[in-house]
């Protein structure tokens, strides 16, 4: 196998034997003939687009396959090849449809004509798909490099879009924007620099992604509030809601009402409770159980109710939780029992309450302990001639963005001590997982603000994004002016996307960590950092002092 997707690549070099989140040869195979598929869906998508034939349908299921191929997201071969065969099917149908208006052959590219031998080994064919994508680069590394990032990136691009569908945001230039960077994929003629441009355009529609993600959120369930969220347990039956699909948690939350069972969110799901809408409508949201998704094998079997895993994040199953542990969107794992959409886009939840009123659930109530989320661009903003005045009077010498990805690695101990060092007069905003390494620390506030606030999951860097962009309006200043400082940890796809947004907006001097992804070459790494100041992470020491220079 082939695979450099994540942060915790083999030796920080790609997996080549098995993957380190747990993936097979196999599976790593089969995802990429499903890749290969899509990509000679995407020529065919486009021709229909052109033709004004509705590809809706197949927008979002290719959107929901790109996605379903990010780290720790599914690992279930047969979902997979049921994916390859709608994909095939998707085709056929549109080449049916461009035949029947244009009455005129279509002269479709080899990729575009595929046919799978599913008597065969699909994993020896996606073995030869793998080969052909490395072989197509020329040996060129840095071209290789590039067409690594837009890819990943893409993924990260169609997990979010993914999401903002499911709360009715979309927009037709993403979708077609998702299948023409399938095609270039292919094309042997782009340059390193059209590469270098294609890559930053993924950083660019993902900012589009992520605002419509932000307004799928904002208008059902309202703008975030500061909320006080227990991270005790309290008595009672239990179910665990983990990943980051805020609208799955609401369907659950609808389906268990008058049930007297109280729902707890684990890992990205955490930011949910400052959502107002949420929180008044279902009073049984109450707290908050474990931390980051690598904790998993810890948490889940510790959790006495069932646990439901909504998105990516998901650990290979151990045997002492798997039968209490559902899947449901594109996340699967053999074994694992999977609930369907059957209305309106939510699963039939019934299982999952079934097994929770089974289970003990908690025997007693947890000595209380809490922690604070909801500082979102509209509470932020909301304060900001709070923030300005403090800046202005000294108060707040520095701002620090610590978020992204967490990761099972020791060396991202660097992010918690980082925050355990920033001054008394500095203010830290975070988001995403990479928040579990310190997220209930007590660092106390700045003129009545709280010096660590939490801005939201990893899509809410469009929130942080805005957040800067106001402070910096209002201070008449560039954002690389503002005493800010981003320091950011990435593992999967999704920190991939948001990095390239980041560039895209022309953002300098970030620092990331805890190594460099395995797929920047030197010669593209040394490209951003001439453009960008893009550097890898020191110590929490230097970085500190390189900031606050």
């Amino acid at each position: 196998m082939f695979c450099e997707q994540c942060e915790q690549t083999a030796s920080g070099q790609g997996c080549h034997q098995w993957g380190a989140c747990g993936k097979s040869p196999q599976l790593n195979a089969i995802q990429d003939l499903l890749v290969y598929c899509l990509r000679g869906l995407a020529p065919v998508v486009l021709q229909a687009k052109s033709l004004g034939i509705n590809t809706h349908n197949v927008d979002v299921f290719t959107c929901e396959t790109v996605f379903s191929t990010m780290t720790n997201v599914n690992f279930h071969e047969k979902r997979f090849v049921e994916y390859i065969r709608q994909a095939l099917a998707y085709r056929e149908n549109l080449k049916t449809q461009i035949q029947a208006i244009s009455n005129v052959p279509s002269a479709w590219s080899e990729i575009s004509n595929f046919q799978p031998d599913f008597d065969g080994s699909l994993i020896e064919q996606g073995e030869q798909t793998s080969l052909k994508f490395i072989t197509e680069s020329g040996g060129d590394v840095d071209i290789f490099s590039l067409k690594l990032t837009t890819i990943y990136g893409l993924k990260g691009l169609a997990s979010y879009a993914f999401h903002a569908l499911e709360l009715g945001e979309e927009d037709e230039q993403v979708y077609r924007f998702v299948h023409e960077t399938l095609v270039a994929i292919d094309n042997q003629n782009l340059t390193l620099e059209d590469w270098v441009n294609l890559a930053l355009k993924v950083g660019e529609k993902n900012y589009r992604v992520m605002e419509l993600l932000d307004a799928g959120h904002t208008k059902t369930y309202g703008h975030p509030v500061p909320t006080s969220v227990p991270l005790n347990a309290r008595k009672g039956k239990a179910i665990l809601v983990s990943g980051h699909d805020i609208k799955q948690l609401a369907a659950l939350l609808k389906q268990t009402e008058n049930t007297g069972i109280t729902v707890y969110t684990h890992g990205e799901l955490l930011p949910a409770h400052g959502y107002p809408r949420l929180k008044e409508t279902y009073p049984h949201l109450y707290g908050h159980y474990g931390t980051a998704w690598q904790n998993q094998t810890k948490d889940f079997p510790r959790f006495p109710g069932a646990i439901v895993i909504t998105t990516n994040c998901l650990m290979p199953t151990h045997e002492n939780y798997e039968d209490k542990l559902f899947s449901v969107g594109p996340v699967g794992y053999p074994g694992l029992k999977y609930l369907p959409n059957i209305d309106h886009g939510a699963p039939d939840f019934t299982p999952v309450i079934e097994k929770a009123l089974a289970l003990p659930g908690f025997l007693e109530d947890q000595p209380p302990r809490e922690v604070n989320v909801g500082f979102a661009r509209n509470t932020v903003l909301g304060v900001a001639d709070q923030v300005l005045a403090a800046v202005k009077e000294g108060k707040i010498r520095h701002l620090f963005l610590v978020g992204g990805c967490d990761g099972a690695k020791p060396d991202r101990n660097y992010y918690t001590e980082l925050v355990e060092k920033v001054p008394s007069d500095c203010v830290v905003l975070t988001l995403a997982c990479g928040k579990f390494r310190f997220f209930d620390k007590q660092l106390g506030e700045i003129s009545g603000l709280p010096r660590l606030m939490d801005v939201g999951q990893c899509n809410d860097a469009y929130s942080a994004i805005q957040i800067a962009l106001g402070l910096a309006n209002a201070l008449n200043m560039n954002v690389n002016e503002l005493p800010l400082s981003l320091i950011l940890s990435w593992y999967e796809q999704k920190a991939v996307a948001v990095l390239l947004t980041l560039l895209y907006l022309g953002i300098k001097d970030i620092r990331l960590g805890p190594t460099l992804p395995a797929f920047i070459s030197p010669n593209v790494f040394n490209l951003l950092s001439e453009k960008y100041n893009l550097k890898a992470i020191t110590t929490p020491d230097e970085d500190l002092a390189a900031c606050l220079g």
